[in-house]
């Protein structure tokens, strides 16, 4: 109950954040240029037109616009024209494919060992991108999660297999952003969770039984619950003495009270698990459900807060609470009243994420220019907008916008496995990054890069070698199909210069294509 009462009074008791009619992306501006005013704080100039689509389309669909798109939004007078590209690209079936990435790194990370990359994980992603494009509301779709039979959604809880510990660690920081791992072996020193909370989350997941079905490619998996089994608590684990099994731990919800839950008939005996592909019946009591449902509950302070936390992080690249998954009495929002706003507004809207993507990318602090006097690459107030590398899928989907392949979210290449190999980790989420050597030689001599801008009919290639425009017409289409930008006159000097030292230019235009795509300025979201 401590940790309960310091996240009430962190996140709840705090000023009034403004009027029931203010749209949240107003508090936002307020409560950001509140702290620049409180720390002296210059914050960067408003982006330019160019940087904001770029950035907008990549964050939200997870490619860039094609140059008759930048063109056509550059081109553009209306004043709302950038929210009317948010409203565009949040209904664009995109949309539901680039957070379906999103949300699954988030859940597993790469995990090139975990069988669900080998077996299920492609499964998974479908039906995660199903739940965006049917437009279910967040609450649902963890709640979906954690009760695993919708078919594919078992996959993030088959993960934790005879492993009820491991699901209390994952569930709690995934979904309610508290590290309970310190807690498993020993109370915790940092923190105000006891070995008896960590094992209280645990026992809701102690019974649950996954059924392994098939092999190879026809391998399935459904989720069951027994009626029966505890954890058993034996005290520190520096204590622990040989063959001492402990005292069975009533499931106790996170920071609140012990299930109620009735009692099992005397001398009960669990019946043998079903053979082939009969299904597990349900329990007579589900800890499961009970579970599931305390998660996603309004009343739950842990659940809003962490998945508003979570979406203001991918947009701007930390969260008020930072790192995202560390809610800790030591480790206070920078923002509490903004925190505080966006939750309340989740929750108000239903748990709609796109009412927190939309109210956050039509922010003027999301909508800074990414250089400004701050050299860090996330600022901790959020005075410039921050620099983050592509991810693997972002690559893709970007390289193939750029050079003109229709991207497809179906199409069996758009995730290849080299590009994951090369760009598989490119954050930690903490703002750290460090290009590689395999990812420098992979930009720069593989077929999978090659492949994309060596000509073919009606790719950029193509356009740009069968175009009469002028030379600079043409490598101005370069930089907006690659970079989205018009190219500075000294660019456009050596660019046209290169191409034209040549009578056949096909070669002299492909390469200035890979030298764009090799660019710094192209590898991150800035």
């Amino acid at each position: 109950m401590l940790r309960f009462r310091w996240l009430l009074a962190t996140l709840v008791l705090v000023p009034n954040i403004g009027r029931a009619d203010e749209p949240l992306r107003t508090v936002i501006d307020r409560e950001v240029s509140t702290r620049w005013k409180e720390q002296k704080i210059t914050p960067a100039v408003r982006s330019t037109d160019t940087e904001f689509l770029r950035r907008v389309y990549i964050d939200i669909v997870g490619t860039i616009p094609t140059a008759d798109e930048t063109t056509k939004f550059l081109n553009n007078t209306d004043a709302k024209k950038r929210e009317k590209v948010i409203d565009a690209l949040l209904a664009d079936p995109r949309f539901a494919q680039a957070q379906a990435d999103v949300w699954d790194l988030a859940l597993f990370t790469r995990r090139p060992g975990n069988f669900s990359d080998t077996y299920r994980r492609p499964a998974f992603k479908t039906w995660l991108a199903k739940q965006f494009a049917d437009g279910v509301t967040h609450d649902k779709l963890v709640k979906e999660l954690l009760l695993a039979e919708q078919p594919g959604s078992e996959t993030f809880m088959v993960q934790f297999r005879n492993a009820p510990d491991e699901a209390a660690i994952n569930v709690s920081r995934l979904f309610l952003a508290t590290q309970l791992q310190c807690a498993k072996c020993h109370d915790h020193p940092y923190d105000v969770w006891t070995q008896k909370d960590f094992y209280g989350v645990s026992g809701f997941f102690v019974r649950m039984v996954v059924q392994d079905k098939g092999d190879g490619n026809n391998r399935s998996f459904t989720i069951g619950e027994k009626n029966s089994g505890e954890v058993l608590f034996a005290g520190n684990a520096k204590e622990l003495k040989p063959g001492q099994k402990g005292d069975p731990i009533k499931p106790k919800f996170l920071g609140g009270t012990a299930l109620d839950e009735p009692p099992l008939p005397k001398d009960y005996k669990e019946p043998p698990l079903p053979k082939g592909s009969e299904k597990m019946p349900k329990p007579t009591f589900s800890r499961k459900e009970k579970f599931a449902a305390w998660v996603v509950a309004p009343e739950n302070p842990y659940f809003a807060n962490a998945t508003a936390n979570r979406v203001w992080a991918q947009l701007m690249g930390r969260g008020i609470v930072h790192p995202v998954d560390d809610f800790h009495k030591e480790n206070a929002p920078s923002h509490p009243a903004l925190l505080k706003a966006l939750a309340k507004g989740f929750v108000a809207h239903k748990y709609d994420l796109k009412f927190l993507l939309r109210e956050i990318a039509n922010s003027e602090a999301y909508q800074l220019s990414g250089t400004g006097p701050t050299k860090e690459a996330l600022p901790k107030h959020f005075e410039r907008a921050r620099v983050r590398p592509l991810t693997a899928e972002e690559i893709v989907a970007v390289m193939r916008t750029a050079n003109g392949f229709e991207v497809n979210p179906k199409d069996p290449n758009a995730n290849w496995d080299y590009f994951l190999r090369a760009f598989g980790e490119p954050t930690n989420g903490l703002g750290e990054f460090q290009g590689s050597l395999s990812e420098h030689l992979f930009l720069n001599n593989s077929d999978q890069v090659r492949a994309l801008f060596r000509r073919k009919k009606g790719n950029l290639a193509d356009k740009v070698l069968t175009s009469t425009e002028p030379w600079e017409n043409r490598v101005e289409l370069m930089y907006l199909s690659v970079l989205n930008r018009s190219p500075k006159p000294k660019e456009l000097e050596a660019f046209v210069s290169f191409i034209k030292r040549e009578p056949k230019p096909d070669a002299a235009v492909e390469d200035a294509i890979w030298v764009l795509l090799n660019s710094s300025e192209f590898r991150f979201n800035h």
